[in-house]
């Protein structure tokens, strides 16, 4: 992988392979040496004996680097290992021995390899002692497979704007994603989870073949009750403290005798991966993503009709949802009454839970009907502090203290349940609009907290070129990712051109469905092993207009504000002193965040009195807060992230500061109600983020 003259002896023999294999890249990338890993893998699926030897290979470059001091080799070559060994059917202990101890070793390395190295001996750990269960997992989650010993479930969302993809590109995208989960359904997964599990535990004792012929024909109730004994086995032996891999195998080979009589040796025969369950949407609603995410964590009854789904939403308030939770059935108090009527509510013995830590007298206080109902804020509180705390920019410093007279209250452990991945395809300004649609999904939750305690976020973006030519400008967030993170560059930026020229090529999925979905496959893996972010500082800004009736406007950017002042002439008389006052006049102004510190980079093009004073002055400023007011009653033209929906006309003033967090801001009102004077945060807010940063995933992170 170092040097030019292995490069090109493994991609020869990669040819070769891929010929016998019968592993078709496309044409637009068969020169390019990124695509070696993707037919490493394909070359592994066609043929699982291959599966051995690649982790031997990859396991000896990954002792090269560490020796020869290849550091930036280390990342690429452990993420495509341990997609390897969650492919492969079979591994040997010694191999996974070798693997961890490698992992171990990252842990004296700086952030993001003993992250990285952290996290994936973790998963060794589990996978060595019950083999098979990193691919269980995987199956179970991403194909919303019913289970309860592992109840998790994820879902891709991929999110397009039809504004900014043509309508090949979408076509293209929606065909790759049909295909490539037409022979997936939960009965051909379950026997997948099956077979690999009994394989991974008795290796070259299993016959494969006969014992998927038989799941193949088995009876649906029968299917899922071996499913069932499967998955609690695997699962016990990776939550046992000491747990013995021999132990393992027997449970297996128990449930493998009861399908399958004999034990003659079958050789390794390959249990596919399936891509995991992919929904494409174009993004036309401002609130699409939030009632996407609601009817994954809450899907509606069988029996509604989807052409009333929009309808239903439109009217689905975060009140009604809370109201139909089953973690919602504490007694509720009113805030708010249209009528006068009071009267004394005490619910039936068993009907409703008391408040935590509340009594009989407390539970027993006047109660009004018939307004506006607002449960106990406990449960909000504890769970936007606990979603604070682990997420970017919490602050760790200090305990949490309560006053000695106060009910001790424990902190609850909310496990979400379900994971979103959100892939946004396009460029800056589909960013921009996913900070929109983060920031208001936030406040929802800040109001009442619906989605935060059960499922999990997690951003993907994946830069596709506009259709307008020389418009490479608009993917500045990719190219600083792209440098932030090599592995990034290398399988996601490479699809900025090629997703476009993909679409306008005849596709190989119409006529052989069966074909390789290249762009599916690489989103596949992208959102599988993409768990660093890289955070984003989003901006909150405050729109003045000319018009004093119109009410001021707020709104957030990611990117970059851009304003313009119309038919600005330059003032005579202004002398060019190099004492200026703090006002500077200017005709065009333009906010440029990508900045690792959160700082906002404010360039400013001056009028042509100034511009020979700031020719070779730095007419660069950093800051985190600029207020831009117009001189003179002149109104300028406002665009946020390069987005022209996003133009605000007739602006007189503009103020910009980092984005608060919603969570954060309720607390600090709520602290101020009580101490009008203080300055510092106390309560829950000293342990909450301040700013409200939007993560993207990548596969390092920010490489050191």
């Amino acid at each position: 992988l170092y040097q030019q003259k292995s490069q090109n002896h493994i991609n020869t023999g990669l040819e070769g392979a891929l010929r016998r294999n019968r592993v078709q890249p496309p044409v637009l990338w068969q020169d390019q040496e990124w695509m070696l890993r993707w037919t490493l893998h394909k070359k592994m699926d066609r043929n699982p004996l291959n599966s051995a030897i690649l982790v031997k290979i990859l396991v000896k470059e990954l002792e090269r680097a560490e020796k020869g001091d290849y550091r930036h080799y280390i990342i690429p070559l452990l993420h495509t290992l341990m997609y390897t060994l969650i492919k492969a059917p079979c591994i040997s202990d010694d191999l996974y021995e070798r693997v961890y101890d490698f992992c171990k070793k990252l842990l004296t390395l700086p952030k993001p390899y003993c992250t990285i190295g952290l996290d994936y001996a973790f998963r060794l750990k589990t996978e060595r002692v019950a083999p098979g269960v990193l691919y269980q997992r995987m199956i179970i989650s991403e194909q919303s497979l019913k289970s309860h010993p592992y109840p998790y479930q994820e879902r891709v969302f991929i999110f397009a704007d039809p504004d900014m993809l043509s309508k090949a590109v979408c076509n293209s995208l929606v065909t790759e994603a049909k295909a490539s989960q037409m022979y997936q359904n939960p009965r051909s997964c379950m026997c997948y989870v099956i077979t690999r599990a009994v394989q991974a535990a008795l290796g070259e004792d299993c016959d494969v073949e006969s014992f998927q012929r038989i799941l193949q024909v088995m009876p649906t109730d029968e299917l899922e009750h071996c499913f069932r004994q499967v998955v609690a086995a695997v699962e016990c032996t990776g939550s046992e403290m000491n747990a013995d891999r021999a132990r393992h195998a027997e449970r297996l080979e128990k449930i493998y005798s009861m399908v399958l009589n004999s034990s003659a040796g079958g050789g390794l025969h390959g249990t596919p991966l399936p891509n995991p369950n992919i929904s494409f949407h174009l993004w036309t609603d401002e609130d699409q993503l939030w009632k996407e995410l609601v009817l994954f964590v809450r899907p509606l009854s069988q029996t509604c009709e989807q052409d009333c789904l929009s309808q239903e939403l439109d009217n689905f308030e975060i009140q009604d949802i809370v109201s139909d939770c089953d973690c919602c059935e504490q007694t509720r108090f009113s805030v708010l009454s249209t009528d006068s009527g009071i009267e004394r509510d005490l619910p039936a013995a068993g009907e409703e839970l008391l408040p935590p830590g509340g009594t009989d007298v407390e539970h027993a206080r006047l109660q009004r009907k018939g307004g506006i109902k607002k449960k106990a804020c406990l449960l909000e509180s504890m769970t936007l502090l606990q979603n604070s705390c682990n997420g970017p920019g919490a602050k760790q410093s200090g305990k949490l203290h309560r006053k000695s007279d106060s009910n001790v209250v424990p902190m609850l452990h909310l496990h979400r349940l379900y994971t979103a991945r959100i892939v946004v395809l396009g460029d800056d300004r589909v960013l921009g609009r996913l900070a929109q649609a983060y920031y208001s999904l936030r406040k929802r939750e800040t109001r009442r907290v619906f989605l935060t305690p059960r499922l999990n976020l997690q951003f993907y973006y994946v830069p596709v070129e506009h259709t307008t030519p020389g418009q490479m400008e608009l993917c500045e967030l990719a190219v600083y990712l792209g440098k932030a993170d090599p592995w990034y560059e290398s399988n996601i930026n490479t699809l900025c051109h090629m997703i476009p020229k993909l679409a306008t090529m005849p596709s190989s999925l119409s006529t052989h469905p069966r074909s390789d979905p290249f762009i599916i496959d690489v989103i596949a893996y992208y959102v599988r092993l993409g768990i660093q972010p890289v955070h984003f500082q989003v901006y909150a800004v405050k729109i003045l207009f000319g018009n004093a009736a119109q009410e001021p406007a707020e709104d957030v950017f990611l990117t970059e504000l851009s304003a313009k002042v119309q038919d600005c002439k330059a003032p005579k008389g202004i002398p060019l002193h190099p004492c200026l006052p703090l006002s500077l006049m200017c005709a065009r102004t333009h906010i440029h965040h990508l900045s690792r510190c959160s700082l906002e980079k404010v360039s400013e093009k001056f009028s042509r009195a100034f511009s020979s004073l700031f020719q070779s002055a730095a007419n660069k400023i950093r800051t985190r807060n600029i207020k831009i007011q117009s001189m003179e009653q002149r109104t300028f033209n406002l665009c946020l992230d390069k987005d022209f929906r996003r133009t605000y006309t007739n602006v007189v003033g503009v103020e910009v500061s980092p984005c608060l967090e919603p969570s954060y801001c309720l607390q600090k009102t709520r602290t101020m109600k009580f101490s009008l004077h203080e300055s510092e945060d106390v309560g829950l807010a000293k342990y909450m983020p301040k700013s409200l940063l939007l993560p993207i995933n990548t596969f390092a992170g920010i490489i050191q």
